[in-house]
């Protein structure tokens, strides 16, 4: 993609999210995601009503007369942003891949956290780290995460996202919002998401095409692994390896809405074909 082109796209996807984030977001984002406590701002003295708890006994000491400490609730936070940009992600079958439905959900939180005054920090994984943007202020950094997303060239194919959690954990100390947007089509990460979850405000974000669920019946087809790039010869016309594929993507699918609830973490899923808007007002609602 030369220049020109990425910087066409990029401010397309900016104009769309941005317009989204300042109008229907902003201050969903902001009611939802709490500051991370209260810190210290100042002594003063005491006034009749205030809570004696709150008194400073090493100034009223001092002084001889009763202080109390004066806090304020922490407002800035920290968005990380995790996303899955393996060989799957590169499936669509309405119109739009399930990888530029992450960008443009990626790109509204970016700007939400903007708006927020929030830092916004980035991982991109396969099935090791491709990426890793630190957390910064300003829209500047915001569109170079959009135009990462847009344009990474991947170095494999593959998915762990049990690495991904385990390198977020590494990198960010602070208690940070985490958002992981991903088809989520693997499993065994239930653990490490635990221990992540157990720091951090955790929410997983399954985009999913409604065509994955199912194989119609097509006889035999040569079908390529997206991201081991095996070839399978596959007889679609069997009912039951129509019925053994299924059954496993909804396993999968399953184990991905367990292990965020289990872990305390909050979930939703997106199909392709579905406002990404109504499902995230929605999920901002409820929380």
């Amino acid at each position: 993609m030369d220049t020109k082109e990425l910087l066409k796209k990029v401010r397309k996807i900016e104009i769309k999210t941005r317009r989204l984030s300042d109008h229907m977001f902003g201050g969903e984002y902001h009611s939802t995601f709490k500051g991370r406590g209260m810190t210290f701002s100042e002594v003063r003295q005491y006034q009749f009503g205030d809570d004696v708890r709150s008194i400073d006994w090493n100034v009223t000491a001092r002084y001889n007369e009763p202080y109390i400490k004066v806090f304020e609730e922490e407002r800035e936070l920290t968005l990380m942003l995790i996303v899955d940009i393996s060989g799957s992600e590169l499936f669509g079958t309405d119109g739009q891949f399930k990888n530029e439905i992450v960008t443009e959900i990626a790109a509204t939180l970016a700007f939400s956290a903007l708006q927020n005054n929030d830092k916004i920090g980035l991982i991109l994984f396969s099935d090791e780290i491709e990426l890793f943007i630190p957390p910064k202020k300003g829209k500047s950094h915001v569109l170079r995460i959009i135009r990462e997303l847009i344009e990474h060239k991947l170095k494999s194919k593959e998915t762990d996202i049990a690495t991904a959690l385990k390198y977020f954990s590494k990198v960010i100390k602070k208690k940070a919002i985490v958002f992981v947007l991903s088809d989520f089509i693997t499993d065994e990460y239930r653990e490490t998401l635990k221990i992540v979850s157990g720091k951090h405000d955790v929410t997983g974000i399954r985009v999913y095409d409604k065509n994955e669920e199912q194989i119609p019946n097509l006889g035999m087809v040569q079908m390529e692994d997206q991201e081991t790039g095996e070839l399978v010869l596959v007889n679609t016309s069997s009912k039951s390896v129509r019925n053994h594929y299924k059954a496993t993507y909804l396993e999968r699918a399953a184990y991905f809405k367990e292990s965020f609830q289990k872990s305390g973490a909050g979930a939703l899923t997106c199909c392709v074909d579905e406002s990404y808007v109504k499902k995230l007002l929605g999920y901002f609602k409820n929380r």
